[in-house]
């Protein structure tokens, strides 16, 4: 049973530098922190005391001097209870979990960062492995439950077997990393490298966020075992308190992060094996049709492959722009502008379309001399005319290209 804690007239509140937020600093308040524990709470007043003093005795252990900042949207006692134990309070109005992060970057004194959740189902008595992955000069550290230890009926079966493991899978296939358990909710960060990720999530899918930018940032990475421990004194997890579906909303959530901030993935490779294809298809029977052994490829296959030239082409530029925004080191940005720097491309664009024009003069003429009608035998004309078309397509996708590039990379 929780007792409502007393009121403490040496707690010091101050505004914040945003409109609702407020910090509450302990009397015992510790100077100049070298580390952070940053925990987002919302109505933990079951666990955070036992929660705060874990997380001193951890800091006691690794030797360390630190602070713990817990980021309160709560209506119960928890901030008041998270005070007493010596944890400087963050008051946030109650606007998602990654926001809770953001809100509380301004506020953050130490030069590294561990994060995690206020419920003591992560053992933050056993930071110190974090501690030293820090100090041997690594930006980015994930704790791994299936690389340490997982309390019977701590993890759901769905999600120990299936949700996790599966969406671990997409992810490192997408971004070709070696990660063994992305959704453990215990990581740490120096608090530079968390100012250039440059979070935007305001949801679950904070964390899939994390992951990805730390890997577009090429930041050093290293992932250590956690202790995950079954939820405690009788509470509820979030997840059961939204109901069934909440489970299944974050997992999409953290897959459309993923999907959204790796969309070249989808677009940029598969685009150029789509355009290679169509282009071949279309220069095979560019002088009319050609068979090989059994097929015949003739007029409607040099369609397909326009079809596949244009679909590639088009998946090519959205791949290249997907890139450019998702940007965090430059490198897309300086490698794209001088493979298209903007007078040679406009320039390709231009010659491309005048070309396209000119193999496809033959065909008009046609059209002209049979009395705006063309015949039903499928002439040389039309099959250079198909390839002209093609050139006119991507002279003119060229171009669009090429003018939202320089926009979006415009400084």
């Amino acid at each position: 049973m929780v007792h409502e804690p007393q009121y403490n007239p040496q707690v010091r509140c101050v505004a914040g530098m945003e409109s609702g937020i407020e910090l509450c600093i302990p009397p015992d308040d510790v100077a100049d922190p070298e580390l952070s524990i940053v925990i987002p709470a919302l109505n933990e007043e079951r666990n955070i005391a036992e929660f705060v003093s874990w997380c001193k005795e951890g800091l006691r252990r690794s030797n360390i001097r630190g602070e713990i900042i817990i980021v309160d949207s709560s209506t119960d006692h928890t901030a008041e209870l998270a005070l007493m134990g010596g944890a400087r309070v963050l008051k946030t109005p109650k606007r998602g979990l990654g926001r809770a992060y953001i809100d509380a970057i301004p506020y953050i004194r130490g030069k590294y960062i561990i994060m995690g959740d206020a419920d003591c189902t992560y053992d933050f008595r056993e930071i110190e492995p974090f501690v030293k992955e820090f100090r041997a000069g690594c930006e980015y550290i994930m704790g791994s439950r299936f690389r340490g230890y997982i309390e019977p009926q701590s993890m759901p079966a769905l999600h120990r077997y299936f949700g996790t493991p599966g969406t671990t899978w997409v992810l490192n296939v997408l971004y070709a990393t070696h990660f063994s358990d992305i959704h453990c909710g215990m990581r740490g960060i120096t608090r530079d490298a968390l100012l250039r990720l440059n979070l935007s999530s305001q949801s679950w899918e904070y964390a899939s966020e994390l992951v990805l930018k730390s890997v577009q940032l090429h930041l050093r990475t290293a992932e250590v075992p956690v202790r995950f421990l079954r939820d405690r004194n009788g509470r509820v997890s979030h997840h059961k308190r939204m109901g069934w579906f909440s489970p299944w909303q974050a997992a999409w959530i953290n897959l459309r992060a993923m999907f959204v901030f790796g969309a070249d993935f989808f677009l940029l490779r598969p685009g150029l094996a789509i355009l290679w294809t169509g282009v071949l298809l279309m220069l095979a029977v560019m002088f009319g049709p050609i068979t090989i052994g059994p097929v015949t490829f003739s007029f409607y296959w040099m369609l397909m492959g326009l079809t596949l030239a244009v679909l590639g082409l088009q998946s090519i530029y959205l791949g290249c722009l997907a890139q450019v925004l998702n940007d965090l080191t430059g490198d897309s940005r300086r490698r794209w502008t001088r493979l298209f720097r903007y007078t040679r491309s406009v320039g390709w664009s231009a010659a491309a379309m005048l070309g396209g024009f000119a193999a496809a003069l033959p065909l008009v003429r046609e059209y002209l001399r049979f009395h705006l009608a063309l015949p039903h035998e499928v002439p040389f004309q039309s099959h250079l005319a198909i390839t002209g078309l093609f050139f006119i397509i991507a002279g003119f996708m060229n171009f669009g290209f090429t003018l939202v590039l320089h926009a979006a990379t415009r400084e």
